[in-house]
């Protein structure tokens, strides 16, 4: 049953909410995981993937259980839909599975490390269509809703709080997104992700997404993110008071300062500088204090998340 649903902690809160990293980027090169297509939700169906989420989830939810944080668990599930499963072997009914075991592990770490300090709120995670880089294969907004509501319900009926729709490359997909979370009434947050001139993958304004988004949707998404992409792709939007950057409440940054492009046809992991990543959090958050939540993305690990804690809670 869903603990926060009707009342999201992290908002209308001063105090900053983490989330994870780079889960499979972590998985890969870290922990030498073979995850085809990138997707992670595979490891829970046996006991032994299960154990290696467990692990990567624990660094994190202890770094927001010391400092006092609340913290955002965000399932295993970017490639949980049907298009994705179904090239790992997985038919509908199993992918719906998948998603409600994601959740019930996401609810058993709730169990374990939850605080009266540390509210975990758990999200369901929702991947693009297709790939997060690229925006090939477009669907029109109802197209969308049709295809994604299947994850949707499943995470509602598994008793997540929220849903995060992440690494959204066009405003279509990310409406269709929207309006299937606000027809089964729960709460949804649109995650886009920017190029180095911090537009997105379409040539789109973040500017215009999100008006886009909100104007289709009767501004249905309870908040927006910025992930996929390096703090210095897009900080320079954060200079100006414009009333829709209110809109954006949380981050999740690549470690590298390297291009979509550049990341793809990269053979190692750069990981970046986690004590500088860290301090750029903290001086967008310094000027635009309604960024919330914060975690990482490609290349980042609890490390980073850790310094970011720190740096953030020194501005606060």
């Amino acid at each position: 049953m869903a603990k926060y649903r009707t009342l999201l902690p992290q908002v209308n809160r001063e105090e900053i909410f983490l989330t994870d990293g780079g889960l499979e980027t972590c998985l890969i090169f870290h922990d030498k995981i073979d995850l085809p297509h990138f997707a992670a939700f595979d490891l829970l169906k046996n006991a032994t993937g299960r154990d290696q989420l467990r692990t990567y989830y624990r660094r994190y939810v202890e770094i927001a259980r010391d400092a006092g944080l609340g913290y955002i668990l965000e399932t295993p599930t970017w490639r949980a839909s049907s298009d994705w499963g179904s090239k790992l072997g997985y038919d509908a009914r199993r992918v719906t599975d998948m998603n409600h075991d994601a959740v019930a592990l996401m609810m058993e770490l709730r169990r374990d490390f939850e605080t009266a300090k540390t509210p975990m709120v758990i999200s369901g995670c929702i991947g693009p269509r297709g790939d997060g880089y690229v925006p090939a294969n477009t669907m029109s907004a109802d197209e969308a809703e049709t295809y994604h509501r299947p994850q949707i319900d499943a995470f509602r009926r598994a008793g997540a709080d929220m849903v995060t729709a992440i690494t959204m490359n066009e405003s279509p997909e990310a409406i269709g997104i929207a309006r299937a979370a606000a027809s089964i009434d729960i709460p949804v947050v649109i995650s886009f992700t920017v190029e180095t001139d911090g537009r997105l993958p379409t040539g789109e304004t973040l500017k215009d997404a999100i008006a886009t988004v909100d104007l289709a949707t009767c501004a249905a998404p309870t908040y927006y993110m910025i992930n996929c992409a390096h703090p210095t792709h897009f900080d320079f939007l954060f200079d100006s008071n414009e009333p829709w950057l209110q809109r954006i409440q949380g981050l999740r940054t690549n470690a590298s300062t390297l291009s979509h492009a550049e990341l793809d046809e990269a053979s190692d992991l750069d990981d970046g500088d986690p004590v500088d990543l860290g301090a750029r959090h903290a001086a967008l958050r310094d000027k635009h204090p309604q960024l919330i939540v914060m975690g990482g993305c490609c290349g980042t690990d609890h490390r980073h998340v850790k310094e970011i804690c720190l740096a953030c809670m020194a501005v606060a």
